[in-house]
């Protein structure tokens, strides 16, 4: 993505650890957390890999439709897995939003990017997708609120539905922050 090169490396270090705990989660002895720590590891990864300061490192211009055509990937798996538990509808836009933001920076070099916008204001799908992600980040805030009256219970480190939720709301304020760059 197009921004600053210190808030870019504090969110692919915040996507990074993300992912990477994810990967940890894939070892739990529950078969749809296994899933879903799998998915939830690629997307962290590939956000990192997205938010790499483009000072640093400018990726080739075959990477892009790379990205998409792996999230593209991804977005059928979780379409696929929907039809059997509604959850999985969120993975489902989020990789969409990494395809669409895959392919609009390989239509647009990074010079350009950041003055195409200029007067033209924000495009639609960007609106509804940072509209979504707000609205994901602020309800995901919402239940790491701690409730009266809950303790905690010996549950494998991995399986803590805590940690998890943080995790899941790390990575869509990344995505906040990586649309708000578009």
């Amino acid at each position: 993505m197009h921004g600053p090169a210190s808030p870019g490396w504090l969110l692919v270090a915040l996507c990074a650890a993300t992912g990477a705990y994810c990967l940890l989660r894939m070892r739990s002895s529950v078969e749809e957390q296994r899933r879903a720590a799998g998915g939830e590891a690629l997307m962290g990864f590939g956000m990192a890999a997205m938010a790499v300061p483009p000072a640093v490192f400018t990726p080739p211009a075959w990477t892009w439709p790379a990205y998409a055509a792996v999230f593209g990937t991804a977005a059928l798996r979780a379409l696929w897995a929907a039809r059997v538990s509604a959850c999985h509808l969120h993975h489902l836009v989020g990789a969409g939003a990494m395809v669409y933001m895959a392919a609009a920076m390989a239509v647009s070099p990074a010079s350009a990017h950041a003055h195409e916008h200029g007067g033209a204001g924000v495009p639609l799908l960007t609106g509804v997708l940072l509209l979504y992600f707000a609205g994901y980040v602020l309800v995901s805030g919402v239940r790491l609120l701690p409730v009266a009256g809950t303790g905690t219970s010996a549950v494998a480190w991995s399986d803590r539905p805590e940690v998890v939720r943080a995790c899941r709301l790390s990575m869509g304020i990344g995505m906040l922050a990586m649309l708000l760059t578009m």
